[in-house]
């Protein structure tokens, strides 16, 4: 058994982790500082908060505490001055629960906070009654158990990328996982946090590997629970048969996971080929006139596609991922993530376009966009990396934390893998129309790529093991009344997150989306760590799709006793104090 008890990313990962006081040069101008980029200044106490903001009574000795300020990917949730504790060991976890609950204070898990929507934290929870807990300090143990099957025993602060090194070295892969490897594994479970892929057709997928969310490889998992014989909060490890545990995998941040095990399996190697001359006509075309260069051809070709399309531009970045044992002798050798450099650069003359547009030219858009993929297929031929090979992580982990800041609203389409070209087509055309719409009346509040992956659903042998459960709120639960049902298409719509007329744009089609894709031809959910529940007021204001229409896309063709009411009572009698819950959770998991 390989171990490590420290994560080696850990002072990256503290020293990037929280305050974005963003800025690229003068190039922008003080109006997008709070738009662009990360400054890595690390977890900085605030002594001016400290002053108005008491301390927690009676706080447990020998536990680190401090105040800071907290901000989502997107800076759209900020919340200054909490208080913040960087517990040492699992046993400490149970301490702060049994204190918070004697004292009526909320605990609220923090990873690296690369989420857009308040999950970790809301402004509507008084900060004079939470304490963050900092998972990324010390709660990032990893062992590798080798073996037939294979696992992965870590805890919830390692970031994805030192959990797929650990597996690489140990020669172990996973198939999916999200394109951001500061992200820590607890907020990637806690978020049904995927990546993309289907198997291409005729392949035969590995024995230890999902094509759903990270959580469906879950064997195991320790949580802090309420124990009510002994009338306190204890650590507590629930198997993957039992019920319970269906309520965990996918927690939205209302548990506090201490530890998981996840099924593995061998590792790929994978080419990588970046296009950008393929039209976004042919690349979204209706299924009738679909050929083989639409995104349904790509993915039944190699089954791992990401499609980019920045809007009003003619052709998208096109990254197709195909399992390649050999190296191609086209295919230029990586060793190691993050292989789009230009990724995190930003020209100053798409500096100068954003400037502008934040200034109120918002006519400046198409050029904006336009000079966004110029850059993109300028950085291909540059650092020549448009057909690169390599291990499974080394290919699929590329966004850095100082990437252009951007706001996402993101929905998948459960449906069958057959009607995939219907399905994007679809959306693309609906898409663009109400970009036209609103170009006609001077508007552009989209200014930011429209990303289209294809996805498994969570196939629940995949974890091997016998009489295994589904997480009841993940977003790729099956579903027993449409067995066809195989297969998700994820549409992730971006702009800066200070563009006039987003949440508007957001909220219609998240309308249209749901009322499209309905019956035997799919099902919406959202993506529980970006934006969605828009109007034009902002995100997770539309009181109907949060109290009705989410809870019912989790009641829908699932069998009585296990559905989204199952979930939110399990999590109440795991909870009772509402310890690890929030405003924003209590409203949404009622």
């Amino acid at each position: 058994m390989a171990e490590t008890s420290h994560d080696p990313g850990a002072a990256e990962h503290a020293a990037t982790h929280l305050s974005r006081r963003a800025l690229l040069g003068g190039a922008v101008g003080a109006v997008a500082l709070s738009a662009l980029q990360w400054t890595p200044v690390g977890r900085i106490p605030a002594a001016s908060a400290a002053s108005t903001i008491a301390a927690p009574p009676g706080f447990p000795a020998g536990i680190a505490l401090y105040q800071q300020t907290f901000q989502n990917w997107s800076e759209e949730v900020t919340v200054d001055g909490l208080w913040t504790c960087a517990p040492a060991t699992p046993d400490d976890v149970v301490t702060l629960a049994n204190w918070a609950c004697a004292q009526g204070w909320r605990l609220r898990p923090l990873g690296g906070g690369y989420s857009w929507s308040p999950v970790v934290i809301d402004p509507a929870t008084p900060p004079s009654q939470v304490v963050l807990v900092d998972t990324g300090q010390n709660l990032t143990a990893v062992s590798v158990n080798p073996g037939s099957p294979a696992s992965v025993t870590a805890q919830p602060g390692i970031t994805m990328d030192n959990l797929l090194a650990a597996l690489k070295s140990a020669g172990y892969g996973l198939t999916a996982f999200p394109v951001m490897g500061y992200a820590t594994l607890g907020g990637v479970l806690a978020t049904g946090g995927r990546g993309t892929g289907v198997p291409a057709e005729g392949e035969t997928p590995l024995p230890g590997h999902t094509y759903g969310s990270v959580g469906n490889l879950v064997v195991s998992l320790t949580a802090v629970a309420w124990d009510e014989s002994a009338g306190a909060y204890t650590l507590q490890t629930f198997q993957r048969t039992d019920p319970r545990i269906q309520a965990l995998i996918t927690n939205v941040g209302r548990a506090f996971v201490t530890e998981v095990t996840l099924r593995v399996g061998a590792d790929q190697r994978l080419r990588c080929q970046s296009w950008f001359d393929v039209p976004a006509t042919e690349i979204y075309a209706p299924s009738a006139t679909a050929g083989s260069r639409s995104l349904a051809s790509y993915v039944s070709g190699s089954g791992r596609v990401v499609c980019i399309w920045f809007p009003f531009t003619t052709s998208p970045w096109l990254r197709v991922f195909t399992p390649t044992p050999s190296q191609p002798w086209t295919s230029r050798a990586v060793d190691s993530p993050y292989n789009y450099p230009f990724n995190d650069i930003v020209p100053q003359s798409v500096s100068d376009l954003l400037s502008e547009i934040i200034a109120g030219d918002a006519g400046a858009t198409p050029t904006f966009t336009a000079a966004q993929m110029d850059a993109i297929s300028a950085g291909l031929i540059a650092t020549d990396s448009w057909d690169l090979w390599g291990w499974s992580s080394d290919m699929l982990a590329y966004v850095r934390p100082t990437t252009l800041r951007i706001t996402s609203t993101c929905w998948n389409v459960v449906t069958s893998r057959a009607n995939v070209q219907s399905v994007v087509s679809d959306f693309f055309a609906a898409y663009t129309a109400q970009l036209d719409a609103y170009q006609a009346q001077g508007l552009y509040p989209m200014n930011g790529p429209l990303e289209i992956r294809v996805t498994g659903l969570d196939q629940v042998t995949d974890c091997q093991v016998p009489g295994a459960l589904g997480a009841q709120l993940s977003p790729l639960r099956t579903r027993p009344d449409h067995p066809e049902w195989d297969t998700a298409v994820w549409f992730d719509m971006t702009t800066v997150p200070i563009t006039p007329g987003d949440h508007a744009f957001a909220a219609g089609m998240e309308q249209w989306i749901r009322s499209n894709f309905t019956g035997s031809y799919g099902a919406v959910h959202a993506e529980w760590s970006k934006e969605w529940a828009n109007t034009a007021a902002g995100a997770w204001t539309d009181e109907t799709v949060i109290g009705t229409d989410i809870p019912d896309s989790y009641r829908a063709g699932q069998a009585a006793g296990d559905t989204w009411d199952t979930a939110v009572a399990t999590l109440n009698a795991l909870d009772p104090a509402r310890v690890f819950s929030s405003a924003f959770l209590d409203n949404l998991l009622r």
